[in-house]
């Protein structure tokens, strides 16, 4: 099963890269603030290239309605039972979706630590989100999922007084799995970090 899906992956990379199509795939547990932060990114960037999200949940449409509220183009996949998305679903979202060339695509994984780290949807880089509410250690419980990231942003910052959280050990954990990753704290709500978020976007 892992083998057909990373066969699909490399074509919908192939298919993606002729284009000149950034994706991301964002993962992270339920309540990080992926959808804050896609937002808030929608809106800032959004005068630049275009923009378009593939929004994964196992049920509702209330995600890509905010997403779409925000001011770009998206698909809403549902998985029912699933506990991400795999490269049929993104396959399929992606001819739906039909993002155009020159475009930043985020997908927005099911909140999930476990499952997308196994899964490659052919994106450029995946991207995950911990909030400070969610403890220091999570990338020593979730390994895998911290090892295959391109960057671990860090959100809720602005909670910070309020919490029981080590931003310096959080980052050596993440590093002790991934020496070479990248760290950004932000806060989506406030707006705190997020131009580090944006260059490192730019930077890919």
């Amino acid at each position: 099963m892992l083998a057909k899906n990373d066969m699909l992956a490399q074509e919908i990379r192939e298919w993606l890269a002729a284009r000149d199509i950034l994706a991301f795939n964002v993962t992270s547990s339920p309540g990080a603030g992926k959808t804050t932060l896609l937002e808030r990114t929608i809106r800032e960037l959004g005068g630049g290239r275009p923009i378009s999200v593939i929004e994964g949940d196992q049920e509702t449409l209330l995600d890509a309605e905010r997403i779409k509220a925000a001011g770009c183009s998206v698909v809403q996949v549902n998985t029912g039972a699933g506990c991400h998305l795999d490269a049929e679903m993104m396959r399929r979202a992606l001819d739906t979706l039909d993002p155009p060339s020159g475009s930043l695509l985020f997908v927005e994984n099911v909140g999930n630590l476990v499952c997308p780290a196994l899964f490659d949807l052919g994106e450029r880089s995946k991207v995950v989100v911990i909030s400070v509410t969610e403890g220091s250690d999570k990338p020593l419980k979730y390994p895998h999922m911290f090892a295959a990231a391109g960057l671990v942003i860090v959100n809720k910052t602005d909670l910070l007084p309020y919490v029981d959280f080590d931003l310096e050990e959080c980052s050596r954990h993440a590093r002790s799995v991934n020496p070479d990753v990248q760290i950004v704290p932000v806060s989506a709500k406030s707006g705190e970090g997020v131009i580090d978020w944006y260059t490192w976007i730019a930077a890919q």
